[in-house]
């Protein structure tokens, strides 16, 4: 190995080294955060305090019993607002959301990437050129429409706007383009329709791909706060991040609860990419394969 090409490697890692730190920096201070004492947060001199000096335990009565809670940040928060009820109704929305979006999305791709109909491509510059609008311009439309058809304050109006997506289509539309025609002329020969093919040939080729849009399309549903915000009324339906702002008041801030909250809002998001990630490197081999 000569020295230019270790001086470049030495480079690269360093460089990807500062990149992962200064992305890992403010979910270490979330953490940190999140089992601190209130007094703790800042420090005296009004700087950030990286580090607690102990960990905040509060021992509490739970049906007469005292018992001693870990990390009493935690529970604080669970109990301050209705934690449960707005995860449940985030995990509900993230979930059916993502779901419709995925089918809708692949179902749409498979069409512009396989299917011959007159105007097809012009129909598809047409779909992907909706990316270029910014969403706050057709939020007005769209709450209209909600209001019209009586779904203000109802799980469709948190679902069903999110439920086509230009960029998914355009994600699987090229990944479906690759795929080898010559699997689904065998099933058209066997007497596969469009569905069959679809279902049965497509989709289980596409798992990397699929898993993408999972991953980002689950992290949008479950990040959003506009949208909610602009058409729930009652707390029943206001999912977690509108829930995270009531730590939020008009003079000051709980940060500790805070950031407690938002560590616990995480472990979806954790949970779904961990999952996901087999398929990354899935699609990383495939695509070294093809090469």
């Amino acid at each position: 190995m000569s020295r230019l090409t270790l001086a470049r490697k030495i480079s690269l890692y360093v460089v990807l080294g500062f990149g992962a730190i200064t992305m890992l920096v403010p979910f270490l201070w979330m953490l940190s955060t999140s089992v601190k004492q209130p007094s703790e947060v800042f420090s005296t001199g009004g700087g950030i305090k990286w580090l607690p000096e102990h960990f905040f335990w509060r021992d509490r009565v739970v049906n007469g019993v005292r018992i001693r809670a870990w990390w009493g940040n935690y529970p604080d928060a669970w109990n301050e607002i209705n934690f449960l009820r707005l995860y449940l109704s985030s995990i509900f929305v993230a979930v059916v959301g993502t779901f419709g979006q995925v089918l809708t999305s692949s179902m749409a791709a498979y069409a512009f990437a396989r299917l011959r109909f007159p105007g097809r491509d012009k129909l598809f510059f047409a779909y992907l050129a909706t990316m270029m609008v910014p969403g706050s311009v057709t939020m007005i439309p769209v709450f209209v429409i909600m209001r019209h058809l009586h779904w203000i304050n109802t799980y469709q109006a948190l679902i069903v706007p999110g439920l086509f997506s230009a960029y998914g289509t355009f994600m699987l539309r090229q990944f479906f383009m690759g795929l080898p025609s010559e699997l689904e002329d065998a099933a058209k020969i066997d007497g596969s329709g469009y569905i069959g093919i679809w279902s049965r040939v497509i989709l289980p080729l596409s798992k990397p791909a699929l898993a993408t849009l999972t991953t980002f399309t689950f992290m949008g549903f479950w990040g959003s706060y506009m949208w909610p915000l602009v058409v729930t009324i009652t707390e029943e339906l206001r999912t977690l991040p509108i829930g995270l702002k009531y730590f939020v008041g008009q003079h000051s801030t709980n940060y500790t609860q805070l950031m407690a909250g938002s560590v616990i809002a995480l472990i979806p998001v954790l949970i779904l990419f961990i999952f996901n990630q087999r398929y990354f490197v899935e699609g990383i081999k495939l695509s070294g394969m093809k090469a």
